[in-house]
């Protein structure tokens, strides 16, 4: 590849980046208003046009009103407020087939006139790959509430999400391998690596565990910080059986996870930042490291404060979009990281 080659795919890797984080945003509006389930099919094609007349639009809530979550959750809803609902699920799914075209005609584009290498080439498969399991998983998660009980699966939720950051990293660490100059190796900055490693393991985990706190809607429960209401250990941790659903099905236990998942991570990028000075690395590096603690502390100050008022919508959306800035930064570091200490490719 040129490096004028590499400059539109780097900017193309960016672009798909930048809008998996604005649809995360309006996903977290759409779960956080209950507008997820208000339509009840799925069409990638027809589905782009929504309801114009009113004969459409109350053809359009007739239907809904046919499922479980009208009966029992939104009985006496006007059409109006089914408007409402049905704007932000409509919105989500529009800028899901957006990023779709963003990623297509370039990809062609790309192909036709042989601007990627084999690596790229690879890559970009596996984001197509990975772009079209995210929009049927998202119907498939959506599915999940249309029968019985008027909620998707926390299990379909955490997957569809934790696809969602993904595809981010993905387009965030492709991008990045495509910048032209790297420092040299430096074989000293192993100890960071393995700490960014475990830092970004954690990461993953407590990401997966923010989806099930928002699908059980466990941010409801003990809205107190830092004891939950005088606990540290709550008595409802383990009531479940088998012992191991606790950590999936129990509001109590998943909540404690992501707290105590997010204090650890708060102490692990800590120990990052002071060794990156303690090691006298390079100015770069010790940005990277304040960057990580920093917006680290903004995102668990976010969260101690959406727990206390009962999760409202701006710091919903706002702890969920900052999820994604840590995950971004936290890539970052790593693969400066790695630049410094290891040389292969992915």
């Amino acid at each position: 590849m040129t490096s004028k080659d590499k400059k539109y795919v780097r900017i193309w890797y960016w672009s798909g980046a930048v809008l998996v984080f604005l649809i995360l945003i309006i996903g977290g509006i759409t779960r956080l208003t209950g507008s997820g389930l208000s339509m009840t099919d799925w069409k990638p094609i027809m589905g782009a046009i929504p309801p114009i007349t009113e004969t459409q639009w109350e053809a359009a809530f007739d239907q809904y009103k046919q499922f479980p979550e009208y009966r029992q959750v939104n009985r006496g809803m006007s059409l109006s407020e089914f408007k409402f609902i049905f704007f932000w699920e409509y919105l989500h799914r529009m800028v899901g087939r957006f990023i779709g075209i963003v990623f297509i005609v370039p990809f062609a584009w790309f192909l036709i006139k042989k601007k990627f290498d084999k690596q790229n080439l690879r890559r970009a498969v596996v984001l197509l790959i990975l772009g079209l399991g995210q929009g049927l998983l998202g119907w498939y998660m959506v599915m999940s509430g249309l029968v019985d009980v008027p909620r998707v699966s926390p299990y379909r939720l955490a997957a569809h999400l934790s696809l969602a950051f993904i595809i981010f990293g993905c387009c965030v660490w492709f991008a990045l391998d495509l910048k032209e100059k790297y420092e040299k190796p430096l074989r000293s900055l192993s100890e960071l690596y393995v700490w960014s490693l475990l830092f970004i393991a954690i990461l993953a985990l407590q990401i997966v565990w923010g989806a099930f706190v928002a699908g059980q809607h466990a941010g409801h429960i003990y809205n107190t910080f830092p004891t939950m209401f005088g606990y540290w250990f709550p008595p409802e941790l383990w009531l479940i059986e088998p012992f191991i659903l606790n950590f999936v099905e129990n509001m109590v236990t998943v909540q404690w996870v992501h707290r105590v998942a997010g204090t650890l991570l708060v102490l692990i990028s800590l120990v990052i930042w002071i060794r990156a000075f303690m090691l006298k690395t390079n100015f770069n590096l010790k940005m990277w490291a304040l960057s990580l603690l920093a917006v680290l502390l903004i995102q668990y100050a976010v969260g101690v404060f959406t727990l206390i008022y009962h999760v409202p919508l701006w710091l919903g959306v706002l702890h969920q979009a900052l999820a994604m800035v840590l995950f971004g930064v936290a890539l970052g570091l790593v693969h400066f990281l790695r630049k410094g200490v290891l040389s292969f490719e992915f």
